[in-house]
């Protein structure tokens, strides 16, 4: 739990109880001083569970990334059987995808020629 979530936690709760004391006495100044009070405590919370749920998700992606590569071997021969296993159950398909990868890289890999800059040619 991170301490943005505790200190706003308990601003919340202090503008809570100190909106309830305005309520009761009708002071109207600590009425709006407490739902700021408890404003901020939420808002300060909700930033402390967002850096929470950042740092669950770094640490997921660590863990994951770091699983991967410990495993890196049994990935690589599982991706090649799964590949194998597709391109047996459809060749003609395969064929295709690669046929269009190789002339989408000819076409990134060849340059258009170069032409000369046109001439203009004034008539006075």
């Amino acid at each position: 739990m991170d301490k943005d979530r505790i200190y706003g936690s308990a601003k919340e709760f202090a503008g809570k109880a100190e909106g309830a004391v305005g309520d009761a006495t009708g002071d109207a100044g600590t009425q709006a001083s407490g739902r700021m009070r408890e404003a901020a405590g939420t808002m300060q919370d909700l930033y402390g569970q967002a850096k929470d749920a950042a740092r669950d998700a770094a640490d997921t992606a660590a863990n994951y990334a770091k699983d991967a590569y410990e495993h890196r071997g049994e990935t690589i021969r599982s991706g090649q059987k799964a590949m194998a296993r597709s391109v047996q159950e459809n060749p003609l398909g395969a064929l295709l995808i690669a046929g269009g990868i190789g002339f989408a890289l000819a076409l990134l890999m060849t340059r258009q020629p170069r032409r000369p800059p046109p001439r203009w040619r004034y008539f006075g």
